[in-house]
């Protein structure tokens, strides 16, 4: 990935009603709810589907770099050069 990344820290719930940014806590973290459940990367695939139309960047363009297995996550968003 080349161009402008930057590092959101999330905070995910898993088993909502909706997938969608629910904004954000009182430390900044960015709420994130799925519909998904937490087994065989399911949520973390929804995460990053959620976060690139947030963002509105493509899905490749969003990473998981640390918290695959917790519902704290740091994700990586990268918005390609021009």
């Amino acid at each position: 990935m080349s161009g402008e990344s930057f590092i959101v820290n999330v905070k995910v719930i898993p088993r909502s009603t909706l997938s969608e940014v629910a904004g954000k806590t009182e430390d900044g973290v960015l709420r994130v709810k799925v519909h998904a459940v937490p087994e065989k990367g399911k949520a973390n695939m929804e995460v990053c589907r959620v976060l690139s139309e947030y963002f509105g960047v493509p899905r490749t363009n969003v990473e998981i770099v640390s918290g695959h297995t917790s519902a704290q996550k740091r994700v990586r968003i990268v918005r390609r050069s021009a």
